[in-house]
């Protein structure tokens, strides 16, 4: 038995339930008078003073769960105290407690809780980060990842929107100086209505059909050709200004130019060889059915050369997908026309329907706008001409200066706003490409001095 006062355990006997031996030392005297014959206390004699020990005070009743927070007050607000002090989150769901008694006065399970800085509610926890991925940067007209198809048709408009001046002004000088090009061939070089009047003829010659078929693709093809150096023109500078605006940096079209000079040549070497390779595609299409028509069997030769005609426009519409984003890697990457090339078919490659579908869009929705403009001023021109618009409407009227002038402008007007739609769209196709593929928003976060952009953030994220 440990003799150590007040540690004695009551109760306590000698084991396999034998008597003590009363053989030993006398005991003391009892001070209290008591008869040293009576059997020992099996308590310790020195016990501890009384009033040392206590009665337990009787509990605080269990204290009900908080009401809800009413809106606007948040989890940290304070319901009303108990008796036991303060209860579920006096001021908060953690300062200082759940109510229960700690180690000090109103003190609970300890500091800041849940409610506390740090804690699931308070600022860097779980309730006020948790909330999926940070917002990309977006430091001009897209943000800096990859585009959806609406981001990419936004941020053309945007672009258009947002540095108007410019992009307006491009687009208006680019398609007066061509329309009036166009306008001054189809008035006083070109005969389209009589190429087309002896094409419309059953009773022409051989040799007359050939010829206004001759005549026509030569108008057809002097046409396209202005029109495509308008639209490099305007590709190459349109193209400066996206990128600019990417970054959210104006641009003059002083500035647009300066950077776009250097490299039209090899732009326009560009868009020649591409449209070489979609009439090289077309014309071995056709080519069967042209042979087969002059050995004698003109229906079957209609027949092979359309047959042959519709697989070579798909075939055609296959390479100039794959080659469609060569534009803007000559411009902005500085390179050559082979590069550029190499570089959009690996841009490409495995987005080839997306890409098409994109394009494809864009140029709908450009052509429908311009259409909307278009026509009224072509009917227009058509009134105001003296064969009137049943015959504009017949086809049978023809290509006066009157005609030709107002459905110029209405074609200008149609220009203005195609031309930035489409070089916009092409552009950011291109940089959501690089985007997807070689992580070009960290570079061009850097270039617009977006802070901090891509580091890595300074804790873990819950489940991470």
């Amino acid at each position: 038995m440990n003799d150590t006062p007040g540690w004695a355990s009551p109760g306590s006997a000698p084991s396999d339930g034998q008597e003590p031996d009363r053989t030993g030392p006398a005991q003391p005297t009892d001070p209290h008078g008591t008869d040293p014959a009576d059997p020992p206390s099996k308590w310790s004699k020195e016990q501890p003073p009384p009033g040392r020990w206590t009665a337990p005070a009787p509990q605080a009743p269990p204290q009900a769960p908080p009401p809800p927070p009413q809106p606007g007050q948040g989890w940290g607000a304070p319901p009303s105290a108990g008796p036991g002090g303060p209860g579920y989150g006096a001021p908060g769901y953690g300062a200082p407690g759940y109510g229960v008694p700690g180690p000090g006065p109103g003190a609970g399970y300890g500091g800041p809780g849940y409610g506390g800085p740090g804690g699931y509610a308070g600022p860097g926890g779980w309730g006020g980060n948790w909330g999926g991925p940070p917002p990309a940067a977006k430091p001009g007209v897209i943000p800096l990842r990859p585009l959806g198809v609406g981001e990419i048709l936004d941020g053309a408009v945007s672009t258009m929107r947002t540095y108007w001046r410019t992009v307006l002004g491009i687009s208006l000088t680019v398609a007066v100086v061509t329309e009036v090009i166009v306008v001054l061939l189809r008035g006083l070089v070109l005969d389209d209505r009589a190429g087309s009047d002896v094409l419309d003829d059953p009773s022409a010659t051989a040799g007359e059909l050939g010829r206004a078929f001759g005549d026509l693709m030569l108008s057809s093809g002097a046409v396209a050709l202005v029109s495509m150096i308008g639209t490099v023109f305007a590709t190459a500078l349109l193209t400066s200004v996206t990128s600019r605006a990417v970054l959210g940096k104006p641009v003059t079209t002083a500035e647009a130019w300066r950077d776009a000079r250097p490299r039209l040549p090899k732009l326009f070497g560009l868009v020649f060889l591409l449209m070489l390779t979609g009439a090289a595609i077309l014309a071995v299409g056709v080519l069967p059915g042209v042979l087969v028509a002059v050995a004698g069997s003109a229906a079957g030769g209609a027949a092979l050369g359309l047959i042959g005609g519709f697989g070579a426009s798909l075939v055609a519409i296959w390479v100039l997908v794959r080659f469609s984003l060569a534009s803007p890697a000559l411009m902005l990457e500085k390179q050559g026309v082979r590069k550029s090339l190499k570089r959009s078919v690996k841009l490409v490659h495995g987005s080839w329907w997306r890409i098409f579908g994109i394009q494809l869009l864009a140029t709908v929705i450009a052509n429908v706008v311009a259409s909307i403009i278009v026509i009224p001023f072509a009917l227009v021109a058509a009134a105001l001409s003296g064969d009137g618009i049943g015959a504009f409407v017949n086809g049978t009227g023809g290509l006066g200066w009157t005609f030709l002038v107002v459905s110029g402008v209405g074609a200008v007007i149609g220009s203005m706003l195609t031309l930035p739609i489409n070089a916009g769209v092409t552009v950011l196709l291109y940089i959501d490409q690089r985007i997807r593929r070689e992580a070009l928003d960290l570079d061009l976060a850097r270039a617009a001095g977006v802070q901090g952009y891509g580091a890595g953030t300074t804790g873990a994220m819950p489940g991470s």
